[in-house]
């Protein structure tokens, strides 16, 4: 006899998202904390979306909810180098569970095993946009791998990464970088903050100088909280434009969004669609 859905769910050994399905469903995991927080358009209509570092898929299935016509979700944990872990490293069965769930074809939801740094315009194309969430500090080479997606991402990128604003993972919690002007990053080799894979834990600053470097002049970046009561709220987000300015998009005849750094709290939850125009100063830390 068939297992039910959520006999089929339960039967998954570990869950990371939290993800809605059919009648009422949902999948027992714990991220993303605050989805509101990521500030991805309300409207993606049309939009192909390459999400690195799907895990069970949730900012892919959100993405076709808003109107994605593609998205391409990519996990590989391509950096780690413990092969004990590699050894039981995940397959796709969460997210092909949830894609057949929701009623996805593999066409319009693609998902491959593949590292970041082999993501090329010659194998996958260009996107519109690419969420790059809770990957970038796993990555041992970040700023290559932001290069790396700068080469495929025509628009827009999303970031949300581990931060080290609030808390330092040498110095302890409150012994962070608070201050805008510290581009710094921490390093961590051999499973020195919190497990193996995590290498890289920079500022907002830092994230932000990241992806000005690696292809999009216009970036915002904000906090999840001013005031984290622990180590897994000590997260930061970012959106980086490839168009300078709103001015320099219109002469191309077309529109788009200008960010400045450090966006006020007003803002955060801002989900217009991209080709709507904002003036606002690009700010250096």
């Amino acid at each position: 006899m068939p297992k039910s859905l959520q006999e089929q769910i339960d039967a998954c050994p570990y869950w990371y998202h939290r993800i809605e399905l059919p009648d009422g469903i949902v999948t027992p995991g714990w991220a993303p904390i605050a989805p509101d927080a990521y500030a991805i358009p309300e409207d993606m209509t049309g939009m192909r979306v390459l999400d690195v570092g799907a895990w069970d898929g949730y900012w892919t299935f959100e993405a076709l909810r808003r109107g994605a016509d593609e998205v391409l979700a990519i996990e590989n944990f391509s950096d780690l180098i413990d092969p004990q872990w590699e050894a039981g490293h995940r397959t796709w069965r969460t997210f092909d569970l949830c894609r057949d769930a929701l009623g996805y074809s593999k066409e319009i939801c693609r998902r491959e095993a593949v590292s970041l740094y082999d993501v090329t315009k010659e194998r996958f194309g260009e996107f519109d946009v690419v969420f790059f969430f809770g990957t970038l500090y796993h990555c041992r080479y970040p700023l290559l791998a932001l290069d790396t997606l700068s080469k495929v991402c025509r628009q827009m990128i999303f970031v949300e990464s581990a931060t080290c604003n609030r808390v330092s993972g040498h110095r302890g919690q409150g012994e962070g970088y608070p201050d805008s002007r510290h581009v710094v990053a921490e390093f961590f080799p051999q499973g020195t903050f919190n497990q193996l894979t995590n290498w890289w834990v920079p500022t907002l600053s830092c994230m932000a100088m990241m992806m000005k470097t690696a292809g999009w002049p216009t970036v915002v970046a904000w906090e999840l909280t001013d005031t984290p009561s622990d180590i897994p709220e000590c997260r930061g987000h970012a959106r980086g434009s490839k168009y300078q300015s709103v001015q320099d998009k219109r002469e191309e005849g077309h529109t788009g969004l200008s960010y400045s750094l450090h966006e006020p709290a007003s803002k955060r939850m801002d989900t217009r669609r991209l080709d709507k125009p904002e003036e606002q100063k690009v700010s250096e830390p």
